[in-house]
């Protein structure tokens, strides 16, 4: 296959995290995207990956790497981060325009609100993921559920701007962010953080997609930024299939295995069905 044009490249920019994210050109419908690929004559579903805050999409460069050598159709999404409304229609967008057929929703951090309200009511939607994630239910902030249990350390390290942001103190990524990545890698993160609207810690929940559709958890342990235990009671009121890990919040980057794992299980549903 040639080069994408430049014209292709500019137009789907915004809804995928670089080109190793998706096998097609930007120009192309939903309905014309590259296959996903197949596993006993079944094909695989498609994978959408929803980052959090202070990161983008290429928080998932691991998982992509794994799910793509696994033969399924992977996109990340990029968040504008500009409010928890505003980051559910874009990513409902992106669902409508680049990906058709059976899909898995997969969300870290930040990232399961928004998956958890952009799926609701879309029927190519097969599963969701929560990667050391908040699940709202409807009407609930992400202020509000934290507040439930002990803040955990991380949070102390949020920085406001003048424009209502809040970042992350750099020089704390490695310790309460990303403390299982090695320090380098760390750094790089906190190099090129997104920075968040603190009113998407405020804003409401709509409607939850995991009420209805099947669901995966992973926990992660040593989570400075979300407490474990409000983890465990979100994966638990949601009943999701729910898994462990000694991890950092950075699962996706230092679990991408794990994560992985879960994300290609959710998506064998669409096999069996």
């Amino acid at each position: 296959m040639g080069a994408p044009t430049r014209r292709a490249v500019l137009k789907g920019t915004a809804a995928f995290a670089g080109l190793a994210a998706v096998q097609a050109s930007g120009l192309a419908p939903a309905a014309e995207a590259a296959p996903a690929g197949t596993s006993s004559g079944h094909p695989k579903a498609n994978v959408l990956l929803v980052h959090g805050a202070w990161v983008d999409g290429s928080s998932w460069s691991r998982v992509i790497a794994i799910l793509q050598q696994h033969g399924h159709n992977v996109l990340a999404v990029q968040l504008p981060l500009t409010s928890l409304p505003e980051d559910v229609a874009w990513t409902r967008h992106v669902l409508a325009e680049r990906l058709a057929g059976p899909t898995v929703l997969a969300g870290h951090s930040y990232g399961g609100a928004v998956i958890s309200g952009a799926a609701t009511g879309v029927e190519n939607v097969i599963g969701l993921v929560f990667a050391s994630a908040f699940a709202p239910d409807e009407g609930e902030s992400l202020g509000e559920l934290g507040s439930r249990f002990p803040p955990p350390p991380g949070l102390a390290h949020t920085q406001p701007d003048s424009l209502g942001f809040l970042w992350f103190d750099p020089a704390a990524v490695p310790t309460f962010f990303a403390q299982d990545l090695p320090v380098e890698e760390a750094r790089v993160l906190a190099a090129v953080q997104k920075p968040i609207a603190a009113r998407s810690f405020t804003d409401l929940a709509g409607p939850p997609a995991w009420k209805t559709l099947p669901s995966w958890f992973l926990v992660s342990t040593q989570d400075r930024m979300i407490n474990p235990d409000l983890e465990r009671f979100m994966a638990a009121r949601i009943g999701a299939r729910t898994v462990e890990v000694r991890s950092s919040h950075a699962s996706p980057a230092s679990h991408p295995d794990l994560v992985a794992r879960l994300i290609r299980a959710a998506a064998r549903i669409s096999a069996r069905g």
